[in-house]
């Protein structure tokens, strides 16, 4: 009976640590273990955010060497507040978040999402006062592909955050940057097609209108 007892506390702590070590995805881990191996200088240029960030090759899209990738494909604000130390050692000059999509995709809703940011927003602000944050407004998705459908199906959440962003940004003193006007199409609300071939991710023409929006925000003192 004793040995049985001890086998099920065993079980028990087994599935406890399992359950610790898979709160995000294993290319999570992957990526934010890498990161807190990298430095990040007081010079540095920081894009955070989801697979929408990693998938772009900032550094040569600015033609800039302290411009450093730090997204990770499928995370989402919690994900981003969790791994932020990393960042916020090497006191970086400018960091640019985009995130929640797939916060979306998960059914929270627009005002959780604003409030996860807000905590991302104050804890730089506390740790790492010279860095300068920059909320980029979340991208529109389409369900044109039929991919994603937990993503494009709730492509109206999307203004809800958005105008979430923007008053949060007012009231912490933050430069908010209106990507998706740029990325929309007016008749449908929904991500112009020319952007995406997916209904979430961008092509290479997506990044280049990316870097026309926020170009004078990185190069800006």
């Amino acid at each position: 009976m004793k040995k049985l007892f001890l086998f099920a506390i065993a079980l028990l702590f087994i599935a406890t640590t399992n359950a610790q070590d898979n709160k995000y995805s294993t290319f999570y881990y992957q990526r934010a273990t890498l990161f807190e191996e990298l430095p990040v200088t007081s010079k540095d240029i920081i894009f955070l955010g989801n697979s929408i960030t990693n998938g772009g090759e900032w550094a040569e899209l600015l033609n800039n060497r302290h411009v450093k990738n730090r997204g990770i494909s499928g995370d989402i604000c919690m994900g981003v507040y969790d791994r932020l130390d990393a960042i916020l050692k090497g006191n970086p000059a400018k960091i640019f978040l985009l995130i929640g999509i797939n916060d979306v995709s998960r059914g929270t809703s627009a005002d959780t999402i604003v409030s996860r940011i807000a905590l991302i927003a104050q804890k730089v602000k506390k740790d790492s006062p010279k860095t300068k944050l920059y909320l980029q407004s979340v991208l529109p998705v389409t369900d044109y592909y039929k991919k994603f459908n937990g993503h494009t199906s709730r492509w109206q959440t999307v203004p809800e955050i958005n105008k979430g962003l923007k008053t949060l940004a007012e009231k912490e003193q933050l430069t908010y940057i209106d990507l998706y006007s740029h990325f929309v199409d007016n008749e449908t609300g929904k991500m112009n097609i020319d952007y995406t071939n997916d209904g979430l991710h961008l092509l290479g023409k997506g990044y280049l209108k990316w870097i026309e929006i926020i170009k004078p925000y990185v190069n800006s003192k």
